[in-house]
């Protein structure tokens, strides 16, 4: 630290001990930092892991300081933590044997993340809630930067922000018009075209009055700019960009009939990276978040693990077991579902295993059929559903829905989870182990007493 430096300023520092031990504690419970913060402060037995004496410490832990040093972790040092902690429990394992094989199972699940409008209710995103969203957060921005700077009215326009509340309301009345406005089913044609102009007349005064808003912020942003608020000016940019985006889909979709493409499709204005996931499962028609893949051994340690970015299964498979056999050449088995089944993915993968079971698609060969039917085959697929468990065992921990921002966020939480999960089977093991201990003392005691 400088000589010129001020203490009493900047973002308050933690032990990397503490913010481990508070970052896994709070993936291990699946808990929000509300409750973290509170078993912090009075957890006695967790105090006494972080390093404090007792009750007498008077140090304790303020809500943003847990939320800015655990959010300083990156996954990078997560994954290698994540290696030690597998690699102490298999040295657990392999007292009173010479070594360990490891078999693996791999499997892919979707993690949620936190959109605005979430599918089990079925208010799937649109794009006319996505520009609802983009023009509320356009407005109330620009609105709340010109009123702190005195902004009311731009030397170029006479209009300001003075009422940008009530601009809002009435932007979301012109939006729930649209979501009542339906579409004519009848059989005369002419009720339907009225009814169909009825409907675009609506949308057009919608899109207009988005066009409007637009404007006015990037007049706004000049403003701002013009002051020397560049920070805040650019905190405008990107939901101008939201709306324009929205606005031009909408016109397209509506008014001019065009259908657009998937790719072009944004989810959520908060986490762009939500991704569209229909995997065919019973009850769950659609899964709006990212799909991650998992390597579980036999031990139910998490080997390795992917956020897949827009990536399917079949893509990942080289590329999991490459990354887990660096570091665990023990790996000499992996089991697989048929979606991640490729003809290449065969043979690579044949390269690196000595047993590869990855049931094939379609008909099979006579030499698929002799392979499929072998003991080791069956046995292993018979053991791959335990893969269920692990994957439930980390929607326990924290992804069932990632709450955590940004692409960065999401891995690092998801790092968090496998971390957290192999800490708890971990326990698991030493807990049974000493059980074990226990039990075998209290059968000597029983042996000398009958004696």
């Amino acid at each position: 630290m400088g000589a010129d430096s001020r203490k009493d300023t900047g973002r308050p520092g933690m032990e990397l001990w503490k913010v481990f031990v508070l970052a896994t504690v709070k993936l291990g419970l699946g808990c929000d930092y509300d409750r973290l913060q509170e078993l912090a402060d009075q957890h006695n037995t967790l105090r006494q892991m972080l390093g404090h004496s007792g009750w007498d410490d008077p140090q304790r832990y303020a809500l943003q300081t847990l939320i800015d040093n655990i959010s300083k972790l990156t996954p990078e040092v997560l994954v290698e933590v994540n290696q030690i902690v597998v690699e102490a429990g298999h040295e657990l394992l392999k007292k009173g044997c010479c070594g360990l094989i490891l078999k693996g199972r791999c499997d892919s699940f979707v993690v949620e993340t936190d959109v605005h409008y979430p599918p089990p209710d079925n208010h799937y995103p649109t794009d006319t809630n996505l520009l609802w969203d983009a023009l509320r957060k356009l407005i109330r921005q620009a609105g709340r930067s010109c009123e702190a700077n005195g902004i009311v009215r731009h030397r170029i326009t006479t209009r300001g922000w003075r009422q940008y509340e009530y601009n809002c309301q009435q932007v979301k009345r012109l939006f729930r018009r649209t979501q009542k406005v339906r579409y004519s089913n009848s059989k005369d044609s002419e009720k339907r075209r009225i009814k169909n102009g009825q409907v675009a007349a609506v949308y057009r005064d919608y899109l207009d009055s988005a066009r409007f808003y637009v404007e006015k912020g990037k007049e706004a942003r000049q403003a701002l700019e013009a002051c020397g608020q560049v920070v805040q000016a650019m905190l405008l940019s990107p939901w101008i960009v939201d709306a324009e985006r929205q606005i031009g889909q909408i016109n397209r979709r509506v008014l001019q009939g065009e259908v657009i493409p998937h790719e072009e499709k944004v989810f959520s204005l908060f986490e762009p990276h939500t991704e569209w996931i229909s995997k065919g499962k019973a009850g769950v028609p659609v899964e709006l978040g990212v799909r991650v893949c998992v390597l579980e051994d036999q031990y139910q340690f998490i080997l390795h693990h992917q956020v897949m970015w827009q990536q399917t299964d079949d893509k990942v498979a080289v590329s999991m077991v490459g990354d887990a056999r660096q570091r665990y050449p023990e790996l000499t088995q992996c089991s697989f579902d048929k979606g991640f089944y490729r003809p290449a993915n065969q043979c690579d993968l044949s390269e690196l295993l000595d047993h590869v079971i990855l049931p094939k698609k379609g008909r099979l060969s006579a030499a698929d059929k002799q392979r499929e039917t072998s003991d080791l085959f069956r046995t292993a697929r018979h053991q791959h559903s335990a893969i269920e468990s692990c994957i439930n065992n980390l929607e326990q921990r924290g992804l069932d829905r990632c709450r955590a921002h940004g692409k960065h966020g999401f891995e690092r939480h998801v790092a968090l989870s496998v971390l957290a999960t192999n800490l708890h089977r971990m326990g698991l093991i030493l807990q049974r182990t000493e059980k074990r201990k226990l039990e075998r003392a209290a059968r000597r005691t029983r042996k000398k007493l009958a004696a």
